[in-house]
């Protein structure tokens, strides 16, 4: 009887196996990298204190008048504490740590824990919720405290071995094993920049904000969430890469405000529908829409129509790997893109500049006989538009604050909204708005934006 070639290549791959064959190899083990990266990864103790009302009862004549007026009208307020637990990294020996910005959100007081249980006040340098990185300093009086170094995010490949060391659930320091899942998640809206390690090692409540580590224990992210229905571990967390943690430790050290690259360009990923019309092989990089006149982006002579495939190294797969990409490098350097045109490959060289504060944002309350009565607005700039996490190159007149029971709070205005057109008319400046709103009322047609959609209105 033949024997099938598929049943011999399986003895023999089973055959391959054998017992260890050393004291080393019986002994293989990440103790080693644990005992020297754990001694770095810190508890974080946050605290803020919350003003509460105690119960309508208080404001009731009649329980007043039963239990005499001890209690001020309104109610009594009394101050409650609540608290926060989450993990760290050292990142620097004079006693920078790096956490997770929702774990040390609005604290009033956050506290380091080291490893050897020693307590340190804790002072923000920066934080930044649109990568959920914050950075802190604590006060070491010159003694060098133990650090994970950073790696080179861009050097994992999915299949790497990693180790999650966090403190989950306040039970103390803990280690998980695992491997790299996937790198570049896009689709995971935790943060601004969607772009995210994924592991399988166990993170879970507790350990946000601390060290993912490869097998030479460096740091190659800070663990930021995971996705569970029950708030436990499914093998499927999330950390931030510790290429963009640079950036953001970077900017909080040298006590300048984070400012990234200004795209100057009005862009969206590349569909199959896109790929197939424009010759592409399949559907990756960024098609530009539009150029920023005088940016950037025109200045290296980027057209409507290019699709950017690569920066630097790097393969661009949607609008989110080229944000990151960006956001990841330094004001001031010039990155070579490589760009598909009408069937052709080019190289630009793009000068990585901050978003300018032009044109000047010209806060206004509007006033008068209109519906935007009571609407605090501005000139949408890109630097205003980056503070707000918003489209860079977004234009047209924002809506910063609504007065309550104004005309446009009633009307359903938002803050955020930006609005395009009234009537068929283009609205880029707050005077165009200005200008319009002084004329008669008899109804509106608005076009505006709101958050990823563009709405069409009609008032009146």
């Amino acid at each position: 009887m033949m024997v099938p070639i598929l049943g011999t290549t399986s003895i023999a791959l089973a055959d391959s196996r054998s017992v260890p064959g050393s004291e080393a190899e019986i002994k293989l083990s990440f103790a080693p990298i644990v005992r020297r990266t754990g001694p770095a990864v810190v508890n974080i103790y946050a605290q803020k204190v919350v003003e509460q009302r105690r119960g309508w009862m208080f404001e009731d004549p009649f329980f007043r008048r039963f239990f005499g007026n001890e209690f001020p009208p309104g109610g009594q307020k009394r101050n409650r504490v609540e608290n926060s637990l989450g993990s760290g990294v050292i990142v620097r020996a004079d006693g920078i740590v790096v956490t997770n910005n929702h774990v040390i959100k609005d604290a009033d007081d956050i506290t380091v824990v080291l490893a050897d249980r020693r307590e340190f006040d804790a002072t923000l340098l920066l934080k930044d919720k649109r990568t959920d990185i914050a950075v802190l300093r604590i006060n070491t009086n010159g003694e060098e405290l133990p650090i994970v170094a950073l790696s080179d995010s861009d050097d994992l490949e999915v299949g790497d071995l990693v180790l999650a060391l966090g403190n989950p659930f306040g039970v103390g320091r803990t280690v998980t094993s695992g491997i790299v899942s996937a790198l570049a998640r896009t689709s995971v809206g935790i943060t601004d920049y969607r772009f995210f390690i994924q592991t399988d090692a166990a993170i879970n409540p507790g350990n946000s904000g601390g060290a993912l580590v490869d097998m030479t224990g460096k740091l190659v992210g800070i663990n930021t969430a995971i996705y569970s229905r029950s708030g436990g571990s499914l093998g499927i967390g999330f950390a931030v890469p510790s290429n963009m943690v640079r950036t953001v430790v970077a900017s909080a050290v040298s006590g300048k405000p984070l400012v990234r690259p200004w795209v100057s360009f009005v862009g969206k990923s590349v569909t199959a529908d896109i790929a197939n019309a424009i010759g592409l092989p399949r559907p990756y990089g960024v098609l530009v829409e539009e150029v920023y006149p005088d940016g950037p982006a025109d200045a290296a002579g980027l057209q409507q129509g290019d699709v950017i495939m690569r920066l630097g190294k790097h393969e661009i797969e949607d609008g989110q790997a080229l944000r990151f990409r960006l956001a990841t490098r330094t004001l001031g350097d010039t990155v070579e893109l490589t760009v598909f045109r009408r069937g052709e490959t080019v190289k630009k060289q793009l000068e990585l500049v901050p978003p300018p504060d032009l044109p000047p944002r010209n806060v206004t309350v509007l006033e008068g006989r209109h519906p935007l009565v009571g609407a605090r607005v501005a000139n949408l700039n890109p630097a205003m538009a980056t503070e707000l996490g918003i489209d860079s190159d977004a234009r047209g007149v924002i809506v910063l604050s609504i007065a309550r029971n104004s005309p446009s709070a009633r009307y359903g205005f938002r803050p955020g909204d930006v609005i395009l057109e009234i009537e068929g008319q283009p609205i880029g400046l707050v005077r165009d708005l200005k200008d319009f709103v002084q004329r008669p009322y008899n109804g509106w047609r608005l076009k505006l934006r709101r958050g990823d959609r563009q709405l069409n209105v009609r008032i009146g």
